[in-house]
């Protein structure tokens, strides 16, 4: 056996890789979360469901082509223990193995066949600064290592700072990002299909507030993936409409 290989097990035995989810042990061949964790895992598999509860939540109010989410997760869940040190913990890896876990599916989904350009819901430079990485990125990178799309970073901007939409109403939601995006290459993305890519959807309204600025590319389309939805998220409601866009938001 390697010395190289006989160090790497003596460092396991004294720094042991954790699964993500559940914190067992995990084995020389499990990265990120032990089988049993991705055999249990949630999966919605609305990547085959055209007309599914997500994609209901931007009916009437903005051109979806396709919705879909990885994985269910819920309060006390150990996948949302994924979610949370993804975005706050620096363990931006997660992302990464949970985006190819997603583009496997997309990949073989034929709602999904047409789809050429990913592009993830860009942070703010402050908040980006702060955290060191985008999730979103780093799931859509995992996303295009299985895939072959293309990820485009430099079309969609965020150029307001927000506060954190936790605990806000879908209301509150739309207030607090409405008008924080702006479409920096329309070129780019004309004639495209899209895949807009987030780490959580829940009521879709930073989606919305991005989509609205995709839409001003000329014949854009555009699907939405995100890792995780709740099942209150998935639960279709019934909610009133937002005040129409303005004219500035409008497609030309």
């Amino acid at each position: 056996m390697k010395f190289t290989t006989v160090l790497r097990h003596f460092f396991g035995l004294l720094y042991p890789k954790l699964c993500e989810a559940c914190e067992g042990a995990l084995s020389g061949k499990e990265n990120i979360c032990c089988l049993s964790c991705l055999y249990h895992l949630p999966r919605t598999n609305y990547w085959k469901e055209p007309g599914n509860p997500l994609e209901h939540l931007f009916w009437g109010r903005v051109p979806v082509e396709h919705a879909c989410a990885l994985f269910f997760f819920g309060k006390g869940s150990r996948y949302r223990k994924l979610i949370h040190k993804l975005k706050y913990k620096g363990k931006r890896e997660i992302g990464v193995e949970l985006g190819r876990l997603l583009g496997r599916e997309l990949k073989n989904a034929p709602l999904y066949q047409c789809v050429d350009t990913i592009i993830p819901v860009p942070l703010h430079p402050k908040r980006l600064r702060r955290r060191g990485y985008n999730q979103s990125e780093e799931i859509a990178a995992g996303i295009a290592q299985v895939t072959g799309w293309e990820v485009n970073t430099s079309s969609l901007s965020r150029t307001r700072f927000t506060e954190t939409q936790t605990r806000k109403s879908r209301q509150e939601r739309w207030e607090n990002v409405s008008g924080a995006f702006a479409l920096q290459d329309a070129a780019a993305l004309a004639n495209r299909h899209v895949l807009l890519v987030d780490d959580v959807l829940t009521t879709g309204a930073t989606l919305e507030a991005c989509i609205l600025q995709l839409q001003k590319a000329k014949n854009c389309k555009v699907s939405v993936a995100a890792l995780a939805c709740t099942k209150k998220t998935a639960a279709p409601v019934v909610t009133p409409l937002m005040p129409a866009p303005a004219d500035s938001d409008r497609r030309p």
